[in-house]
């Protein structure tokens, strides 16, 4: 009602008045439109995000993993850096109390031979003590080919989209990935697994 005054008064005139309301109504229509426009381009560009589900990370990038795990001595860090190249990788996720993940070491160490030209990666998000009872009970340090750490972050599990321990993802010479297998396995079927794409 004031604005209807106020655009009388700044008019003067009845004719006036009606052409400035015609004029704002269109305006204001035609802003509404673009509101409702706006707003449904929006909800539809946010739910194309939220249903594209993002698969695991090692599918989005299929080279090994850009890892980051505190080494036994708790000063120095297992990084791709640190592992060997031109040679094939397996790494091990496990938990130091996980029976499947003890024997699965040790079928992996009763076969050590056939081990002797991959570089094995394991690594745990268990606390570090535990790690560290592992790493001497087995007596890790003395194969050079195994580096062990703590995945402190927690990086892996999301990044594999892991649900079985133990996890062992394999990697081929150029450190591309080939396969994963989850809980115990064969020695044979772990190595079997770097044939078709090594």
């Amino acid at each position: 009602m004031v604005f209807a005054l106020s655009c009388k008064a700044a008019l003067g005139t009845k004719l006036g008045h009606r052409r400035f309301c015609f004029i704002f109504m269109k305006i204001s229509r035609m802003k509404r439109v673009l509101a409702v426009i706006a707003g449904l381009f929006f909800l539809f560009s946010l739910q194309a995000q939220t249903s594209t589900p993002s698969g695991p990370g090692y599918l989005k990038n299929p080279d090994f993993p850009p890892i980051r795990l505190l080494e036994v001595d708790s000063v120095h860090y297992v990084t791709k850096s640190e592992i060997k190249k031109n040679r094939r990788i397996l790494l091990i996720f496990f938990s130091p109390e996980c029976e499947h993940c003890k024997h699965q070491v040790q079928d992996i160490l009763a076969d050590f031979d056939k081990f002797k030209d991959i570089e094995i990666v394991m690594a745990t998000f268990q606390p570090f003590d535990e790690m560290k009872s592992f790493y001497t009970y087995y007596r890790i340090s003395d194969h050079q080919n195994i580096l062990m750490g703590r995945d402190e972050k927690y990086f892996l599990p999301p990044y594999f989209k892991m649900q079985n321990l133990p996890y062992l993802a394999l990697y081929n010479k150029k450190g591309q990935y080939i396969t994963h297998f989850e809980g115990n396995q064969k020695v044979d079927t772990i190595l079997n697994g770097f044939a078709p794409k090594d």
